[in-house]
Formats: C-alpha cells, structure tokens, sequence
C-alpha cells in the first residue's frame, strides 16, 4: 500500500517553504539580518519592491513569528523591524543556500546555457 501523503499545512518543510519560497522574505530577512530596519529603509535597499509587497512580506513574516514589529516613541511615531530569534536562526540556514548559490551559480549559468543550445539545435 503507497504512503499517504501529507498536505501541505502537516508538513514542516512546505509550511516553511511557503514563507521563504519568495524572493521577497529572503531579502528581507537578510537586510535585517544585518541590524534592525525601518519601513522606508528597507524599501530603498530592497528595490525594486513595492510598498504594498514590502507591507504584506514583513506582515507574514511577523505573523510567522519571523520578524518583530517596534513602534518607537517619537513624533511622528516610527516603526521598526527586528528579527526574532527564530528569525535569526532562520537567516543562518539560509546563509548557506547563499553560499552555495554564491559557489555554483556559474555552473548553473553554464548548464542552462548549454541545455538551450542543445534544445534549439534539436528544434
């Protein structure tokens, strides 16, 4: 008898695939992986996202229990985002899919670039 599958809500890896499957969260994890950010700042570093693209990520990854939102006392009144530390744990895994990225994507260059002459020249 098969194995049943697991939706995707039961299992870990595509729940938290889901939240770091765009380029947005990881952009933006690792903007504030480096201190903590204000709205404004992170649009002008994340370019070319959105206000509303920036809201609606920084909302999930708050709601994911990722980021903290801090409204700091002045006027006007500021807000700023901070990575929790399931957040930061979350940024150290991820710096070695960066790493990675970092050492093959040459390969992976050259690989598609090679697949697509040898698709064309079959075509």
């Amino acid at each position: 008898m098969p194995a049943k599958r697991t939706q995707s809500h039961d299992c870990p890896i595509r729940d938290v695939l889901d939240r770091v499957g765009d380029a947005w969260s990881v952009l933006v994890i690792k903007e504030l992986s480096q201190a903590p950010c204000r709205f404004n700042a992170l649009q002008r570093v994340i370019d070319p996202i959105s206000p509303r693209m920036l809201a609606a990520t920084l909302k999930h990854l708050e709601r994911d229990g990722l980021v903290t939102r801090h409204v700091m006392d002045q006027s006007p009144p500021q807000v700023e985002y901070r990575l929790t530390q399931m957040g930061c744990s979350l940024h150290n895994a991820l710096e070695s899919l960066s790493d990675w990225a970092n050492e093959n994507q040459p390969h992976v260059r050259a690989a598609r670039k090679t697949y697509d002459l040898m698709r064309d020249g079959a075509g």
